[in-house]
This record gives C-alpha cells, structure tokens and sequence, in this order.
C-alpha cells in the first residue's frame, strides 16, 4: 500500500498520468474478447428496472460495455452518463426509445462497469477529450456512421465535445445543462467562494487524503453526490445500490481522480490530446440541431442557460424540467428526456 501512496504522491508533484497504470496489475478475462455477453446480476428487489444482458466489444484502448435496446436497424441513439452514475441513468429512457424504433446503446465509460482497459500499460486518464474519443471508438467498433447522442454531466460534455469536434458523427444532440466544454486554462480562474464551495470534491479529489478517501468511502461518498444533486429525489437504496456496482471497476478511482485533477492543471493529461485540447479551450461553437435541458431542481454547479444558448448556431431549443428535477434528470424525468431525444431528432 505504501507504494501505491508514494506513487501517487509522484504522480501529483508532476509525473505524468501513465504512473496511474500501475494501480492496475492484471488484466479482466473480458479483455481479450472482441464481444461477448454476460448476464447482469444485479439485484433491483423486484421494483427497480434492470438491464438483462451488458454487451462487450473492443474499442480504441477499451473493451466496452454497453446495454442495448431497441431494434437493430432503427435509427442509433448513443446515452452517455456521468459522475457518479452509470448506465441505469436510462433504465426507464431506453424502452421509451425503444417502442419509438430507435436502436439506444448505453455504454460505461471507462473506469465504469464491465468496461476495461486492454493493456495494463494505458494511462488511466480521465481528461475531457480522451472520453469523447472513447465514443468515436465505439461507433467505429459498431458501425454507427452517425447517431443522435444524448447524456448529463460527464455524459453531457461528451457529447458536446463530439458534437463540436466531429459534427458530420452527430445527427442531433440533447446535452442536460448545456454547454459543458472546459479547458484548464479557463479552470484557473477563481470564482466566487459561494461557487467555489460547490466544488468543494474536486479540491478533496486533488489530496492524497482525497484519493485514498474516496477508494475506502466509494459507496457512501457517491451516495452522499447522489444526494446533494438531486436533493427532491426520493430514490431508495436498490437504486442507488445497483448502480454503485459499477463504482467496483478497477480503474474507477483512477479514473475519477484524473478528470478532476485534470480540471484544475494537476494531472497532465496525454500529448497525444493536446491539439483536441487546444481546439475544446477555444470554446467551439455547436452547429448540429440541439436540445439543452436543466431540472428545476440541481444541486450541483451548473451554468445558467442563458450563459450558453449562443454555443448552439444550429436549431435549437431549451427545456426547464419541473418537479423538484435534479441533477440525474434522465433517471428523474425518463419520460422528459425521452421525449427531448424523440423530438431533436425532428428538428
């Protein structure tokens, strides 16, 4: 354990993100297979809604994970969840999509789930760009020229780092509180102590009690987000449990880290992203038919819709989701994001 420790602490005074490779020593049997299925054991106590089979297929630097509904030729949807949540964020969305004839994929991120890496050796990053190249992967994998693509939080900037970056990979996007694209140099400014208290995990996640923090405390510290976020959501313990299985991939913690510490200059991210970098720090504009959305009830940072509806040049269109909405809104309001998807898809 104390080499792990002291590796960190290298990795934190300036090593590069490679060092992280060495939290991971062994490689999932799930590696090796070009796709496979396995059965999800997860268990919802008879009321939760629960995805029977998770998909494999190899993908870029990744074996990915992925649930899938719908039928085979229908038109492709492609939902992306974030921190800390996984891909039961559209368990109640994806046979809505379905019965509407779409063809809905949900796969884990990396450090999520069944996904994993396939070379110990790959740096476990978790910088903005280096997901949403995750994605591109994955519809190459699939064959999926175009979709129309859909997430919140990580899943949100994803898809709109996608969309700004290959929009001819886009049919049409619903991105839950708009327009997510950062860089780290807009990440040094400070903001105001009311905002910055807000953050107050990413400033932990940048400590070496931070990261050993949240590897011992995963299921209560993620718990604990679920709760602040999304503070009129009433979900129970089989929700939260099922989705907290994901939280054991043994890349999660690295993962996690990495993107936070990203965020704020303290990971370097890889040389090989510096030019989607460079291009995402420019804030680029969103030109393919969009639909941003926003609960009315969010407890986690968000920018106020006004600050971003000029991002998007294409057709466009904002929804407020009442009800005591937070920051899960697919999970919290299925039918509203559903409906954004079924619709943005007519614009």
């Amino acid at each position: 354990m104390s080499d792990q420790i002291n590796t960190r602490r290298r990795r934190l005074l300036g090593t590069t993100v490679a060092g992280i490779g060495l939290l991971e020593l062994g490689l999932s049997s799930l590696a090796n297979a070009q796709t496979s299925t396995q059965t999800s054991a997860t268990k919802t106590g008879g009321r939760v809604a629960s995805f029977d089979t998770i998909r494999q297929i190899n993908a870029g630097t990744l074996n990915i994970g992925y649930a899938e509904a719908g039928p085979q030729n229908g038109p492709a949807v492609i939902l992306l969840h974030g921190w800390p949540y996984d891909i039961y964020s559209f368990a109640e969305v994806a046979p809505l999509l379905a019965a509407a004839g779409y063809r809905v994929i949900m796969p884990y991120l990396r450090g999520y789930g069944s996904t994993r890496f396939l070379s110990a050796d790959t740096p476990r990053n978790g910088q903005q760009s280096v997901i949403a190249v995750d994605i591109i992967a994955l519809m190459d994998a699939l064959k999926i020229d175009k979709a129309i693509l859909g997430g919140f939080d990580w899943g949100a900037r994803t898809v709109d780092i996608i969309a700004a970056l290959w929009p001819e990979r886009v049919k049409a996007l619903v991105s839950v509180s708009g327009y997510l694209i950062g860089s780290q140099q807009a990440n040094r400014a400070p903001l105001p102590p009311k905002a910055e208290f807000a953050w107050w995990y990413q400033f932990y996640f940048a400590t070496e009690r931070g990261y050993a923090g949240y590897d011992a405390n995963r299921h209560d510290f993620n718990k604990l987000i679920w709760q602040l976020a999304s503070p009129k959501w009433n979900f129970d313990d089989a929700t939260f449990d099922r989705t907290a299985e994901s939280f054991a991939n043994p890349a999660h913690v690295a993962i996690v880290i990495d993107n936070y510490r990203w965020r704020l200059g303290l990971s370097r991210g890889e040389a090989k992203y510096d030019d989607l970098e460079k291009r995402l720090a420019a804030a680029p504009a969103i030109s393919v038919p969009t639909i941003t959305m926003e609960g009315d009830a969010n407890g986690a940072p968000h920018p106020d819709p006004s600050a971003y509806a000029k991002k998007f040049t294409g057709k466009y269109a904002h929804r407020n989701i009442g009800g005591g909405v937070g920051h899960n809104l697919p999970q919290e309001a299925p039918k509203a994001f559903a409906d954004a998807i079924i619709d943005v898809a007519r614009f």
